[in-house]
């Protein structure tokens, strides 16, 4: 095994892993909300792409004394500073309150890790093969949309239809090169496949599956097609598996009962991924 190649993989998963908060954090608000732009003290975000591309702090909360102000919690948890309390500022407004964010408790906190950790994997089932190239810059939006949807039961359109199209140009551009070991067209008939089928439960039960699944459908079912008509069925029963597996959990724990909601992005991704590393081991 290329030690140099996961040692890549592994510096691409973390570097990208650690921009992921801060667009989780943006991303994670109700429907009908426009995305958030500026932290819980109020300081607008910038920096590149309109301040979506940056570490979980903004700047001037980096600078400041850290609390334990978790996002989306700050109207419940005021910050104490000496012998005074004050609620952070509404979104939007410049505040000197300092209302820094700890890193550990943003949202997306564990998300470099897990992004290290699906990275290296795919580096290893895949080796250097060209569609390595695909896997590991499809992941890390992978991982903000499973970070989002368990966070706030939704999967953004400026995230899920991105995914799809670049999805359809990475592998195709693999495709081009030698060495690969999946096929384009069994791809992209994957995605039509896995997307008519959500669609199909979209259709018979509005209320137990959203759109955004159908959505994000499409960009797992080009992933898994890329491997054959066996790693797709694989990878999507997989995510179904894991997501009752889940919910029978959380019954059983008595945390949830049989018409509760969950997200059901991150077990459709994490049924892809498996899928993805058992076709690109079996190739």
């Amino acid at each position: 095994m290329d030690l140099v190649l996961l040692a890549v993989a592994a510096v691409w998963g973390g570097a990208t892993g650690l921009l992921i908060p801060r667009a989780a954090y943006r991303f994670a608000v109700e429907p009908e909300e426009p995305w958030r732009t500026a932290c819980p003290a109020g300081h607008a975000f910038t920096g590149p792409l309109g301040g979506w591309w940056g570490p979980a702090r903004c700047t001037p909360c980096a600078s400041r004394v850290q609390t334990s102000v978790r996002y989306g919690d700050e109207a419940e948890a005021p910050v104490t500073y000496g012998e005074e309390t004050e609620p952070p500022a509404p979104h939007g407004e410049q505040t000197d309150t300092p209302a820094p964010l700890p890193y550990a408790y943003a949202p997306g906190a564990l998300a470099p890790l897990v992004t290290v950790l699906a990275c290296l994997a795919l580096a290893a089932a895949t080796g250097s093969r060209p569609e390595l190239a695909a896997w590991l810059l499809l992941a890390p939006p992978a991982v903000l949309l499973a970070t989002v949807d368990r966070r706030v039961h939704r999967l953004p359109d400026p995230l899920t239809l991105p995914l799809a199209a670049a999805a359809v140009l990475l592998l195709g551009g693999a495709a081009l090169l030698p060495g690969h070991a999946g096929s384009w067209a069994s791809g992209l008939l994957g995605g039509l496949v896995l997307g008519g089928f959500y669609l199909l439960l979209f259709l018979i039960n509005p209320n137990g599956m959203g759109f955004g699944d159908v959505k994000l459908a499409l960009a797992l079912g080009v992933a898994l097609g890329w491997y054959g008509w066996e790693v797709l069925f694989l990878g999507g029963f997989a995510g179904f598996l894991f997501g009752a597996a889940y919910g029978l959990g959380l019954v059983l724990l008595r945390r949830a009962g049989r018409r509760t909601g969950i997200p059901f992005g991150p077990f459709m991704i994490a049924g892809a991924l498996t899928g993805v590393l058992l076709g690109a081991l079996a190739a």
